[in-house]
């Protein structure tokens, strides 16, 4: 064994002297060799060695320092792998930066939008002309060599919504000084919480993807009734071809006349409002008063984002804006408070309350890239928030569409009555239009519409969400109020059923008692005008003892007004009263005998 060991330890250095004999490289800080030993050193320090070694083993065998070798063992083999993963890391990160390093940062930076590989200005033209702004976020991309899809916020909420528990109460006993429906409470999520719940792409419509609306240079009256230049006069072939709802259509919708809604077409607006109109992008809430007819109401509680994101606009005539002029301080930017005022020229009917439902019908139209609308009659003044609106009556229900229901009539035919009996238009001009729905099919409403809950909306006001099916929608309605009578409560139902009879869409009809929870409706100018007084709060002076009886003065306070002063003789006595009773109980018995009679 001795041996062995030594003549490998001989070879070994052999072999290095036989190298420096021959003449090969020596480091420059090469360590000089070592003389070799004898055997009996050598064996020597072998046994030192093995006794050294016994020890050890002998120490290692207690199973504490067995343990804790092991443990150290352990810790060095952990920290030998992790240096490892380490550098790998430090290598793919170095490789990542350089490759990055390596694009030009003019491809990353986006400079404008293609839809469907084309630029944003010109495929947005094409979806305004068309109805179609439902551009799904998935065709949209950044120019460039690199088309990196734009990214979509998503925020998962809990499968409970935090109004699911909400119970509506039952309603309270009727209070006697108080006529006509009453709000009831309704559940409305914080302004942030309902912004979260917004969608994030449009709602899909049913079967209609494209919807084009039809352009007359000079439209001609076909048939011997209904129709206006505005309207474009469409034939009844065209009427019953509009609701045959296929993937592209192309239907009348007002503003015939012109090239772009608004210029030169009837309802006329001025091109810096046009500008402004086109750059709302999210949500508008829109109003009009027309002929003077209300007085201008400013919405409450609404929340600084939406005064910063949300538009509010209030079309007007001349008469109105003058008006508003000489008793508002009118900002800049025609501002008043948070309307924009809109000045509407060459109004396309004489009926004020027809020119109304221009912009209550054909939002869409003016407004071209908004997503969502919310309209409110002029009489009404919005005191909750709109975020808080939509996300109670269209994006908690998945709707796309929503209005209220009559809180008395649910009856068509029943609502015509009505109307008659109010004067609210021509009878014979009812009865022709009742006439011509009975024709098609109208009966009255009963249970078996069921879940369909009315047929009256009440129609002050419309949220919904612009969508090629919801706009076809309210250019139908509106051809219908054009072609027959401006009481849009009656051809409502028409409408929707032929709608819903060809495509998966529906109307959400909410209660009207909800909806009085967020508008609070006004009186018309022309009755406020012919109301008595406000209430005034007047003492009477107390009356002095020194004061002669017959000059005392009460005053009398109604709900209503005050009364004028009453004049309080003093009491009569002896004859004299005895006298003026036998005259008042014989001129009560005369006249109760003439009303017998």
């Amino acid at each position: 064994m001795t041996g062995g060991s030594l003549g490998l330890r001989t070879a070994s250095y052999g072999s290095l002297q036989q190298q420096l004999q021959n003449g090969a490289f020596l480091p420059i800080h090469a360590t000089p060799l070592i003389a070799r030993k004898n055997s009996k050193t050598l064996l020597s320090s072998y046994r030192e060695k093995e006794r050294f070694l016994s020890r050890i083993c002998k120490f290692a065998s207690h199973r504490r320092v067995g343990m804790l070798l092991v443990v150290v063992l352990s810790v060095l083999v952990f920290m030998s792998v992790l240096s490892s993963m380490c550098k790998d890391e430090d290598a793919t990160a170095d490789s990542a930066s350089q490759h990055m390093s390596s694009i030009p940062v003019q491809n990353i930076v986006p400079e404008r939008i293609l839809i469907n590989g084309e630029p944003s200005n010109n495929k947005i033209d094409k979806y305004r002309e068309k109805g179609n702004l439902s551009v799904s976020p998935n065709n949209v991309s950044i120019s460039g060599e690199h088309k990196l899809p734009l990214p979509i916020p998503r925020t998962e909420f809990p499968l409970e919504h935090p109004c699911d528990k909400f119970v509506l109460p039952s309603p309270p006993p009727r209070d006697t000084k108080r006529t006509g429906p009453r709000p009831c409470p309704v559940c409305y999520l914080p302004v942030d919480q309902a912004i979260a719940r917004m969608p994030v792409a449009p709602s899909e419509s049913p079967v209609l993807r494209n919807l084009t609306y039809v352009y007359e240079e000079s439209p001609v009256r076909i048939e011997p009734f209904g129709g206006s230049d505005f309207g474009g006069y469409p034939s009844l072939m065209q009427r019953i071809d509009s609701f045959d709802i296929k993937e592209s259509m192309n239907v009348h919708c007002g503003f015939v006349n012109g090239s772009k809604p608004g210029r030169q077409t009837g309802f006329d607006l001025q091109d810096a409002d046009l500008i402004e109109m086109e750059q709302c992008y999210g949500v508008v809430v829109a109003s009009a008063i027309f002929g003077n007819y209300d007085i201008i109401q400013q919405p409450k509680n609404i929340s600084e984002a939406a005064k910063k994101n949300v538009c509010f606009y209030m079309f007007v005539d001349e008469e109105t804006e003058a008006n508003i002029r000489n008793t508002t301080t009118v900002g800049d930017g025609m501002k008043v408070g948070l309307w924009r005022l809109v000045l509407v020229r060459n109004l396309p009917y004489a009926d004020a309350r027809r020119n109304g439902k221009v912009p209550k019908l054909l939002l869409h139209r003016i407004f071209p890239n908004s997503r969502f609308s919310l309209w409110v009659d002029g009489k009404l003044e919005l005191v909750v928030d709109p975020y808080q609106i939509l996300e109670r009556f269209l994006w908690r229900k998945s709707a796309t569409f929503a209005i209220s229901r009559h809180y008395k009539r649910f009856d068509v035919i029943e609502e015509a009555e009505a109307n008659k009996a109010a004067g609210k238009y021509e009878n014979a001009s009812i009865d022709f239009q009742i006439d011509f729905y009975k024709g098609e099919g109208l009966t009255p409403y009963t249970e078996a519409k069921l879940p369909i809950t009315s047929d009256v909306p009440e129609g002050c006001v419309i949220i919904r969400e612009h969508i090629p099916v919801t706009n076809l929608f309210t250019c139908l309605w509106f051809n219908e109020v054009d072609r027959f009578t401006s009481r849009d409560q009656l051809s409502f139902s028409t409408v929707r059923d032929k709608i819903m009879s060809k495509v998966n869409w529906g109307v959400d009809m909410f209660l009207d008692c909800e909806r009085r929870n967020f508008v609070v409706q006004t009186y018309h100018r022309d009755v406020l005008q012919h109301m008595p007084p406000p209430i005034v709060a007047v003492k009477s002076p107390p009356v002095s003892s020194n004061e002669p009886r017959g000059k005392s003065l009460r005053v009398t306070i109604t709900d209503r007004f005050v009364k004028s002063p009453i004049k309080i003789n003093p009491p009569k006595r002896g004859r004299e009263r005895r006298s003026g009773s036998r005259r008042h109980r014989k001129v009560s018995v005369g006249s109760r005998d003439n009303n017998s009679i």
